[in-house]
């Protein structure tokens, strides 16, 4: 089952160093279908949905690791099982002097073109990474296999991102 959330709301989130949860705000509550007592202090792939691919979420911490923004589109595991699609923007949080304190990520609701658009890419991704016998053997031919099909459409993962984003809006 499919949960959605409106078009004019954002799920934000908030966490430390190491992913763990430090904020939700109540729309993540409502969609995610967990209390503010069981998501705080929890890991956040708490809600990674096993059909998101692997390779998704090591750029994801890279970009992070090099203290730069990064837009992707996920689908996240809500407690009851069901599924949300989000488009998220995840960028590092900074200190007063300068290092990072932790991550920020806002969230909103994607249109069916845009899931129908990126969809195909994740299927290869996860097909990939099944062909391997080990989480880190997944998820670097994932990875490569990212890299691989970004260089084929001509540019970076975000410009990537961008062109489903422009599609989404049209």
């Amino acid at each position: 089952m499919e949960r959605t959330f409106g078009r004019d709301e954002l799920i934000v989130s908030k966490t430390d160093l190491r992913g763990v949860i430090t904020y939700a705000n109540d729309v993540f509550l409502r969609v995610s279908g967990y209390a503010m007592a069981e998501i705080i202090g929890q890991p956040h792939n708490l809600i990674r949905h096993p059909d998101m691919p692997r390779a998704v979420f090591q750029l994801l911490w890279d970009t992070l690791a090099a203290r730069r923004e990064l837009f992707a589109y996920v689908n996240n595991l809500a407690a009851d099982g069901s599924h949300y699609w989000v488009l998220a923007h995840m960028t590092p949080s900074f200190g007063p002097d300068g290092s990072v304190t932790g991550y920020h990520s806002s969230r909103r609701k994607p249109s069916p073109r845009a899931v129908d658009a990126i969809r195909p890419l994740y299927e290869r991704l996860l097909a990939e990474e099944r062909r391997h016998p080990t989480a880190r053997a997944a998820v670097a031919a994932s990875s490569q296999l990212l890299t691989e099909l970004v260089d084929e459409h001509g540019g970076s993962y975000d410009e990537l991102v961008w062109s489903v984003i422009n599609t989404e809006e049209r």
